[in-house]
């Protein structure tokens, strides 16, 4: 399989949202597209840059994204890169992608200085989990909470 990763260029917005969308009905979530493509848009690409995105093409194609932030721990004391998304389509799924996805987020959160990095997943997406425990993350209990502003 021919995939690069690369970093999201406006191109590729309409895809970012379908991709979206499929990670939304993957983790069994509601997902409106509308609005979604500008918002990214500044997320991404205004300034100050909030949001970076990272396309998983594979032969031409949209196939996987992830996204990530960085925050700062009260606790630490120090900044932490914050993983909101991961997701690849099927076909991606097992190739050793997802590996090389989280070995350059590290890269990243180790030049930044980053003390540690942050993500969730859902307790019923068991093969995330077997995933990211592989990789030697450990994974601690919390609920999630949302509120409307």
């Amino acid at each position: 399989m021919n995939y690069i990763i690369r970093p999201c260029e406006e191109k590729d917005l309409p895809d970012l949202v379908k991709l979206c969308k499929a990670h939304a009905d993957y983790e069994k979530s509601e997902y409106s597209v509308d609005g979604k493509e500008q918002g990214l848009r500044e997320g991404i690409f205004g300034d100050p840059k909030r949001l970076h995105v990272w396309i998983v093409e594979v032969d031409g194609k949209p196939e996987g994204f992830t996204s990530f932030t960085f925050d700062f721990s009260t606790w630490e004391a120090s900044s932490f890169l914050y993983m909101d998304c991961l997701y690849l389509n099927e076909i991606c799924r097992g190739k050793g992608i997802g590996t090389e996805i989280m070995n350059r987020i590290r890269e990243v959160a180790k030049e930044k200085k980053c003390v540690n990095i942050q993500w969730q997943t859902p307790e019923f997406n068991a093969m995330a989990i077997r995933f990211y425990v592989g990789l030697g993350s450990v994974g601690k209990q919390k609920m999630r909470f949302f509120m409307e502003p």
